[in-house]
């Protein structure tokens, strides 16, 4: 950097802060007193919230909770800085705008701060100058607000989404405490005394007047999308005989709220806890959703909806809402997304009631149609196909506002049966597991890294409510910190989608080639991921044959793009035919998709002139009727860059002079019919009805959120001159019958043309 520069810079940023901050105009007469620091931070973090209406999850009106209140910030002096730090604080990684006299409604309660002023590199905004806490001369129409950059930091873990109005003075924690010894032992606890957290303790719910609709409430909450009832008597005898104390004698819950806090409720006079002549200590019985029932024969019984799934999510029980139409998959828009909507998508799916209802793609975006919008569940509904809804056009939504929700599911302990050692951060590390020794004891064991990859991380990951895998390591010999060396576990192998490893499929006694210590297996997870999609229609769009002389295929022969039989052709005379076609790659995800090799193992393709970052990035194939190979073409290693991208969306990646490669979130790749080996030779294919399938990172080799979206097929017609294809869709775009209908192509049996 030259001098001059420096000296440019300087000057900039010191003449930039003065020129932002004084960009709304006080509305007060009254001379500002000069701002000072706000008084001693409080010990306790700094709770920040955004409001308001209508706003987005990453915009709103900012609101601070500060001595048991929560109060909002006046617009006066707002700068940019200002809302870099709140943003930050709300875990984006920058503001991109903020706004004044109060564009997201009028906050409640007190005006905490005013004439903040921040450098913008500040930790807090309690750190920057201002008048003081709860000094000011601004009314609730000057409410300042933030818009932040869409991006989460990395590892951030508070949500900044509350949409519960949960007045926190009541009620938090709920639980169920078993009477049975049996009960005790089983995960997870359906059924006992519902327990509220108070003070240092746990208080009972005087039962009289109590109703299933209250039954509803605590179930939902607590990860049942079923309540069961219960018998009284047999609980009777037994609560009687201990002290109980009632520090709440009156629940009136509608069924449709999504946690007891929310439900009218009365509590005992101070002193008076035992009171509750001729009641008991209400009990509770839940009915679990199928993937947390021991009991495989209820499984049968108990199905779930078949027409609405959830995607992109890390954790059990949250992702972007799908719904099933005409054999379609698709989105749902935000507009009015609320707690009562997301909670009949929670139920109806098997999980209890809705912990967050996300809204603007927040947990991905979706490719294909939007079907719904302005979605206004009650709650009581039995699916979101129940509830009022507006059609859509494609006018009122896009992608990027996709709902989302994350659901209550039950405390099953999964968590306490693994640890990972040795990281960096509480992210990454070496994977121990708790197992039990013929004598009974517990102890920590670790995974044999053989044939761990991806999948089996991804599981891990999951397992410790970490995310996602970013990958899943082999050798973990520079995470060698604890004593724990004794391999317990070999051969695992997961499909991914598992709640823990010990579901997944592994040896019955352990058997590792390198079984030292230093090979166990090793994860580094992620709270986001990379999903990449193909456009398929594009595909369809843009299909042709080509006949192409062999002296201009010399390059692709070299980068092998070419089947087998061209080895054996007379060069340079004669051609190869090329079945052709564009594909545009989209990352949906809610993290840049990167190669996993550094730069420094990149291969130079002098021939096209760019460096290859991996080794398989995309297989395509021709299939027949019964799934074998009749041709294949697969692009080697990519140049990964971003061609294009949506709206408000920069490019990030390019392969000119050696630059970065990757696919920005809400970018695509698109590689053109006409540049090489976009392409699969099919000289020495006969005519005939074929699949032509394209699968991205086929061997898992990037972490994504969703594999089930990476592949494309479509229905191939070939009479030996011209070619068509239809039905071009994702993996996992149709429904199950509509995919077998499909893999039943007619006249795809004979291979003659019907």
């Amino acid at each position: 950097i030259s001098v001059s520069h420096l000296a440019f810079i300087l000057l900039f940023g010191l003449w930039l802060p003065c020129c932002l901050t004084q960009t709304t105009p006080s509305n007060s007469a009254t001379p500002t007193p000069s701002p000072s620091p706000s008084p001693q931070p409080q010990t306790e973090k700094l709770k920040v919230r955004l409001a308001g209406y209508p706003r987005k999850h990453n915009e709103g009106r900012i609101e601070l909770f500060y001595k048991g209140e929560w109060g909002t910030i006046c617009d006066d002096d707002f700068s940019l800085a200002n809302a870099n730090v709140l943003c930050r604080q709300l875990g984006f990684v920058s503001a991109t705008g903020w706004t004044h006299s109060a564009k997201y409604g009028k906050g409640q309660g007190k005006i905490w701060l005013d004439n903040v002023q921040c450098g913008g590199g500040e930790k807090s905004i309690e750190l920057c100058k201002s008048r003081g806490w709860g000094n000011s001369d601004c009314t609730h129409d000057e409410d300042a607000g933030v818009v932040c950059k869409d991006e989460r930091i990395p590892g951030f873990v508070d949500s900044n989404v509350i949409d519960a109005h949960v007045d926190e003075n009541k009620i938090e924690e709920v639980r169920l405490r078993p009477v049975v010894a049996m009960a005790k032992k089983k995960m997870p606890i359906t059924e006992g005394v519902v327990e509220v957290k108070y003070k240092d303790g746990w208080a009972q719910i005087c039962d009289i007047g109590w109703t299933i609709k209250n039954t509803r409430v605590v179930c939902g909450m607590l990860g049942f999308p079923h309540e069961r009832k219960v018998n009284k008597n047999f609980y009777k005898l037994y609560l009687e005989r201990q002290k109980n104390y009632f520090h709440i004698h009156s629940v009136a819950c509608l069924g449709t709220e999504v946690h007891l806090a929310a439900c009218p409720l009365e509590f005992s006079k101070p002193n008076a806890t035992s009171a509750c002549t001729g009641g008991m200590p209400a009990v509770v019985s839940c009915m679990p959703g199928p993937l947390f029932m021991q009991n495989s024969g209820l499984k049968k019984k108990l199905k779930i909806s078949s027409n609405v799934r959830l995607k992109g999510g890390s954790r059990v029980g949250e992702g972007r809402v799908e719904v099933l139409k005409d054999n379609e998959w698709g989105t749902v828009c935000d507009d009015r997304w609320n707690l009562q909507s997301a909670s009949v998508v929670c139920r109806e799916l098997g999980f209890g009631s809705a912990k967050e209802a996300l809204t603007g793609g927040r947990l991905g975006q979706g490719m294909g149609p939007i079907y719904m919008n302005e979605v206004k569940c009650v709650g009581q509904e039995r699916s979101i196909w129940n509830c009022p809804f507006k059609n859509i056009t494609m006018e009122d939504c896009q992608h990027m506002e996709d709902a989302a929700v994350r659901c209550n599911i039950p405390y099953m302990g999964l968590e306490n049966t693994i640890r990972i050692t040795g990281g960096r951060t509480r992210y990454e590390g070496r994977v121990e597991v708790l197992s039990l020794d013929s004598n009974g004891t517990q102890s920590w064991g670790l995974i044999c890294g053989e044939s761990w990859t991806t999948k089996e991380a991804m599981v891990a990951c999951r397992q410790l409510g970490l995310g996602y895998a970013n990958q899943g390591l082999q050798e973990t010999w520079y995470w060698d910190s604890s004593n724990v060396t004794e391999m317990v576990m070999s051969g695992v192998k997961c499909t991914g989608s598992e709640m823990s490893l010990s579901q997944c499929q592994h040896h019955k006694t352990v058997s590792c080639q390198k079984a030292a210590a230093k090979f166990a297996a090793g994860v580094i997870c992620s709270e986001t991921a990379s999903d990449l999609v193909l456009n398929a229609s594009l595909v369809q769009q843009t299909v042709y044959i080509e006949d192409r002389p062999l002296h201009m295929l010399y390059c692709a022969a070299e980068e092998d793009c070419l089947s087998k039989s061209a080895a054996k052709a007379n060069w340079p005379y004669g051609h190869r035919r090329l079945l052709r076609f564009s594909s545009q790659i989209h990352n949906i995800g809610r993290a840049d998709f990167k190669p996993k090799a550094g730069r420094h193992s990149w291969v130079w393709h002098a021939c096209h002139g760019h460096y290859h970052s991996m080794d398989i990035f995309t297989h395509y194939d021709l299939l027949n009727a019964n799934g074998t190979k009749v041709a294949e073409g697969h692009k080697a290693s990519f140049c990964l860059e971003d061609t294009d991208c949506q709206e408000g969306v920069s490019k990030r990646y390019e392969c000119a002079n050696f630059g970065d490669q990757g696919i920005t979130v809400g970018c695509w790749d698109l590689y053109r019919h006409d540049i090489d080996c976009q392409w699969i030779d099919i000289t020495d294919v006969k005519p005939g009805n074929y699949i032509l399938q394209v699968v991205i990172n086929p061997n898992y080799e990037v972490a994504e959120s969703d594999f089930t979206n990476n592949a494309m097929k479509c229905n191939c017609k070939y009479d030996g001159h011209r070619i068509w294809l239809h039905n071009c869709h994702i993996g996992d775009a149709f429904s199950e019958e509509a995919e077998r209908r499909f893999e039943k192509y007619p006249g795809q049996l004979n291979n003659r043309i019907s």
